[in-house]
């Protein structure tokens, strides 16, 4: 897979299109500062470049908490965006117009962000970079551990995020005094993940990792050198780090833990939820409106789920149906959490054939399923992590499986359309690798698009050969209720005063999930407002613009087609793919 060419973009655009010499210089000019922005934003946060393989940062960690790497972030984003606001769009070939649109937004929405002191809530029980960290030093992840530099790298890197835990702590100190703190429930939640790091067993320890699996050709002497170093590293430096953490959480900071439950207890925090509601849905859609539609949206699933449970024969309410569901041993058949990964393996293969029907565009990064990791098993979610942007690394599916036992496959295919083919596998990996894109666009991610294709993959279930099982399609309408029920508990949390326990009984009373999984849910909107939101808004704009296309194009209307030209631009905010959607649509007819 090759990377970017600012050559050869150059000469498809001087070959494909008639651009006037002046126009054409103005196109070199342009891509060198795409090209730039995308080089500075991999010295900002290096983490990055790590995850897009590329390895020239991998020995650096984001300052990310503090005052000077937010002045640092102001300066970069208001750098660019004066910078590309100076081209005038009709001097622009197709692709860069679509880029200057996409930067511009990018850089407005950024700049936003940092009116807001999300730095005094620096760490939570989903998404903050102590999880992200602690993937990397698994040696699984996308830090890599070949050859000793690659050791060296890693432990420079850790001198960096021992550094951010104590920035952490300091900067929920300062939160506790000025009112922003994470709700009681999801602190609970980070407790035992940070004590986990302070196992002084260090061959249990998952910071030791990277020394329980040395590559074959480390000698003797270089095992013992880099076993040495590493246990003094974690036992001296690591494990004390995480430990203050951890003692401030248990002792001090669980003490003070918010009540209640939305974004909106905080300072600014109406404000910041509406910002959130714009970052992620990239809508100008109101709470209140997005509240409505999903109260309509669930109403009309219900309907739909009442179908499934007549189908098969259940005479109870939907309600005993969803427990019925939930605890009915024949969908629990597993014993293994290999026998797990194998069933969705199975899916894959039933799915292939109808694929080739469905989408001329097929990536060439490879694909695997993973479990996902002990050490955040029991509070993840299902997820795709991409792949690398040389190929090097698979895009991997990872399932949390804490007893295989218990694993319910109810939903498994809609999952494995959703987290894997042909959702967030096709459209990252294709994104990657389309040589026409320049590197920053390569790597975006909205989740209005990103998680609305994910969930529109969803639907495709009975065009790709699955859902003939009624249980199963029962899990497709589940899945589908579960992101409309976010549209509803997530602005009842954050806008409308809702607590957990009410947003938690509200989904216990319309889907079909654990209560367990539920609660893990529920805390999960907790702890990023708005992001629930973007999955079901998506969704429904690109079901919206699917049928457009068919309405007006008839039998001219094909599938693939559609799925190439939502698909081939890559992440793009959703009113840029409705314009790019309606162009298509008019050019056919013309």
């Amino acid at each position: 897979m090759k990377k970017f060419s600012l050559a050869s973009l150059v000469l498809f655009l001087i070959l494909s299109c008639d651009f006037s010499p002046e126009n054409i210089q103005n196109n070199v000019e342009f891509n060198t500062i795409l090209e730039n922005y995308y080089q500075d934003g991999l010295k900002l946060n290096p983490i990055n470049a790590t995850n897009e393989g590329d390895s020239r940062y991998n020995d650096k960690f984001p300052e990310l908490i503090t005052d000077n790497y937010k002045n640092k972030q102001a300066e970069y984003y208001n750098k660019y965006l004066n910078k590309v606001s100076k081209f005038e769009i009709n001097d622009l070939s197709d692709v860069d117009k679509m880029s200057k649109s996409i930067l511009e937004w990018e850089c407005k929405i950024n700049l936003e962000s940092l009116n807001y002191n999300t730095q005094y809530t620096p760490i939570d029980q989903m998404w903050s970079i102590h999880l992200i960290v602690g993937q990397l030093a698994s040696a699984e992840g996308a830090q890599p551990f070949r050859t000793v530099s690659d050791y060296s790298n890693w432990l420079v890197r850790l001198e960096g995020y021992i550094k951010w835990l104590a920035n952490a702590e300091t900067n929920m100190r300062k939160g506790v005094k000025n009112g922003y703190i994470l709700p009681k429930s999801l602190i609970s939640k980070v407790i035992p993940q940070i004590k986990a790091i302070t196992n002084s067993d260090l061959k249990n320890n998952l910071f030791y990792s990277p020394i329980n699996k040395f590559p074959s050709d480390f000698d003797v002497q270089t095992r013992a050198m880099l076993k040495k170093t590493y246990t003094y590293i974690i036992q001296e430096k690591l494990i004390p780090a995480h430990d203050k953490l951890y003692q401030f959480l248990e002792k001090e900071y669980l003490k003070q833990g918010r009540l209640s439950s939305g974004i909106d207890d905080v300072p600014n925090g109406k404000e910041l939820y509406k910002h959130l509601i714009k970052l992620f849905t990239t809508t100008d859609m109101t709470a209140d409106e997005i509240h409505n539609l999903g109260l309509s949206e669930v109403s009309r699933i219900s309907k739909e789920m009442i179908e499934v449970k007549n189908e098969v024969g259940f005479k109870g309410s939907l309600k005993e149906f969803f427990n019925y569901v939930r605890e009915n041993d024949t969908l629990m058949p597993f014993k293994t959490a290999e026998d797990v990964l194998k069933n969705f393996n199975s899916i894959h293969d039933r799915m292939k054939p109808q694929i080739e029907k469905m989408f001329d565009l097929k990536p060439k990064t490879k694909f695997e399923v993973r479990r996902t990791e002990k050490f955040r098993e029991k509070s993840a979610s299902a997820e795709y992590s991409p792949g690398s942007l040389d190929g090097s690394r698979p895009g991997i599916f990872y399932t949390p499986i804490p007893d295989a036992k218990k694993y319910n496959t109810y939903s498994d295919e809609s999952l494995f359309l959703h987290e894997a083919i042909p959702g967030h596998h096709y459209q990252i990996s294709l994104t990657q690798e389309n040589d026409l894109l320049p590197m920053f666009r390569k790597t975006l991610w909205y989740s209005g698009y990103g998680e609305g294709w994910a969930l529109y993959c969803e639907s495709l279930g009975k065009e790709l050969g699955l859902y003939d099982d009624p249980y199963q399609y029962f899990g497709m309408l589940g899945a589908e209720m579960h992101r409309a029920i976010r549209l509803v508990v997530d602005t009842g949390i954050h806008s409308k005063g809702w607590t957990r326990e009410e947003a938690i009984q509200y989904s216990l009373d319309n889907e079909a999930e654990s209560e367990a999984g539920i609660i893990s849910e529920i805390e999960r909107y907790m702890a990023m407002p708005g992001q629930a939101l973007s999955y079901k808004i998506g969704q429904l704009k690109i079901k919206e613009l699917r049928s457009l296309a068919q309405q007006k194009l008839g039998n001219n209307f094909n599938i693939s087609e559609f799925h190439n030209k939502i698909l081939e631009s890559g992440c793009v905010p959703l009113a840029l793919l409705e314009n790019k959607i309606n162009n298509w649509i008019n050019s056919k007819l013309n």
